[in-house]
């Protein structure tokens, strides 16, 4: 199974990619998690991105798309993969194009979540990571067990910088000059499938469920 994730940040993608990676056994790419990586370690490239990371701005193709051609090149990607925050444009669901045909691979279903504004700044601006292993929590929907702190490993949580509320608004602006016109890109090759993302994380993977269906088993 080859599958896009589309959407605006915190639409949920990136909860219901981990889940059906781990049903199906094949790997999640996401972007996102690549590139703060690279910026948690200091890499050139991790400072580079970080710049654009910080005010909500896209990082500039060519980083992303190299780091995908990497990932492309695994041998876990070979019987499939769940890509999640990758293509965000159009330039880029072109060269994802020109990738999977140097691997001969082709792309099976590009899913298109979508959610409310005001729900998805709620639901961005509420989130807090841990500094140390990662683990998100949401104030509201997922909060730790002590405020703050994580359940983890006990280390202090954080908002992200591009969390906070006007970066938020940032990356929707963003988003809908620079990645909704993916969605016509997608209708036109008829691989979109539009998913409605919002409700709870049990609710949306029974609609995925449903819009995956017979790509799951094969």
């Amino acid at each position: 199974m080859r599958v896009v994730f589309l959407g605006a940040p915190g639409v949920g993608k990136g909860t219901q990619a981990d889940r059906i990676a781990a049903q199906t056994n094949q790997p999640k790419i996401s972007t996102g998690d690549l590139l703060r990586e690279a910026v948690k370690k200091q890499t050139a490239l991790g400072l580079q991105a970080k710049s654009y990371m910080d005010r909500g701005a896209l990082v500039p193709d060519e980083v992303v798309i190299g780091m995908v051609r990497e990932k492309l090149g695994e041998p876990a990607c070979a019987k499939g993969f769940i890509l999640d925050g990758f293509p965000r444009t159009v330039a880029q669901a072109e060269a994802l194009q020109r990738l999977l045909e140097d691997n001969r691979m082709t792309l099976d279903r590009v899913v298109n979540f979508a959610v409310p504004v005001g729900d998805i700044v709620k639901r961005l601006s509420g989130r807090r990571s841990c500094g140390k292993c990662q683990a998100v929590y949401h104030v509201d929907f997922a909060p730790p067990r002590v405020a703050e702190i994580c359940d983890r490993c006990g280390a202090a949580l954080v908002q992200r910088s591009d969390d906070k509320p006007d970066t938020v608004e940032a990356r929707l602006r963003v988003y809908e000059e620079q990645t909704a016109p993916l969605i016509r890109y997608y209708q036109g090759k008829h691989l979109l499938a539009d998913l409605d993302g919002s409700g709870s994380v049990e609710v949306v993977s029974g609609r995925l469920q449903r819009v995956l269906g017979p790509l799951m088993h094969t």
